[in-house]
């Protein structure tokens, strides 16, 4: 018997409930893993909320990103042993597996060794929120040294990753927040520069930063309005990346700039990396290499206990931190 968290209907953090369950042996390709640790991510209150890609089959499991040990090694499945360390990859839908629970079967393609100078906190935020960013800057827009890249949101757990990669690739990364009081942590995080777009002027800004420029790489996970200014501040021949849609407001399509600038906008999540075996594969060995040589270490915001899921969620929801969630299990 295992804690496991699920929820029968879409809401708020209180629909979230904590069941004993008998959990079954790993099927044929999959690995069970005793959980150490989950790391909490907006795709899942997204998928709790129903505002998610897919709508969620009741009673309904939740969660992409644990650490823990292989507990049991299904049928089929080589180049893992009961004892090792591992975390999981979001290479899954939430309605076949879900890791939000003390004992999970996951399938083999989603796990990974993680290096073993992570501790299960940090193995736990890994691997959504560098393979966000890895996908969108190096596999798709193949940033490189010297170019600028314009990150909204940067003091969630995906933005510092991509802080942290645009670094590795010597790129310039521009951080983006509504409000001054992340400036200081967002460059200590290692941003170049922060821009606090309640506060000022984000075209001008990035202007004068970029040098009359702009950015060649966008990496925006809000949408809404401000689709406009980014792309004003977006280079001759730049793409934006759109992976999320926190703004409740519609993302009008910014034609001029779109047509006079020749950008390219596009949707992009990470199943489309994950999704792909060789990709995911040259992905996998790029971020444990960044983690391993310390060019890539996740920033920890706070520390819940399994049973504090609620307010988990609750404080996921609040925007306040900097940083990756992550549950003790």
């Amino acid at each position: 018997m295992a804690r496991i968290v699920r929820f029968h209907q879409t809401g708020g953090p209180e629909v979230l409930q904590i069941t004993q369950e008998r959990v079954a042996a790993p099927a044929m390709g999959e690995l069970q893993v005793k959980v150490h640790a989950l790391g909490l991510n907006r795709a899942e209150s997204m998928f709790r909320s129903g505002q998610y890609l897919e709508a969620p089959q009741f009673p309904a499991r939740l969660g992409y990103e644990a650490a823990g040990t292989v507990s049991a090694v299904g049928e089929g499945v080589g180049g893992f042993s009961v004892g090792d360390a591992v975390s999981t990859v979001p290479a899954f839908s939430q309605n076949q597996y879900g890791v939000y629970g003390e004992l999970v079967n996951v399938p083999v393609n989603a796990v990974v060794k993680h290096p073993a100078t992570l501790s299960w906190i940090e193995a736990a935020a890994v691997w959504m929120q560098y393979l966000t960013a890895y996908g969108a800057l190096v596999d798709i827009a193949d940033t490189k040294p010297g170019e600028y890249v314009l990150i909204p949101a940067a003091s969630s757990s995906v933005g510092l990753a991509a802080i942290q990669i645009s670094n590795l690739l010597g790129a310039i990364p521009v951080a983006l927040t509504r409000y001054d009081n992340k400036r200081e942590a967002l460059l200590k995080a290692g941003a170049k520069h922060v821009v606090a777009t309640e506060e000022q002027d984000l075209v001008a800004e990035v202007h004068r930063i970029t040098g009359g420029k702009g950015a060649r790489v966008v990496f925006d996970p809000v949408g809404g309005p401000t689709i406009s200014k980014l792309a004003e501040a977006t280079a001759q021949g730049g793409i934006i990346f759109l992976y999320g849609t926190l703004s409740t407001e519609p993302t009008p399509l910014p034609l001029f700039a779109a047509i006079g600038k020749q950008l390219t906008i596009r949707g992009y999540t990470l199943f489309e990396i994950s999704a792909d075996p060789q990709r995911l594969e040259r992905a996998k060995q790029f971020i444990v290499k960044g983690l391993t040589n310390g060019k890539l270490k996740p920033v920890v915001a706070k520390i819940f206990p399994l049973d504090q899921i609620i307010e988990a969620h609750r404080y996921m929801e609040s925007n306040r931190q900097i940083g990756k969630i992550v549950v003790i299990v």
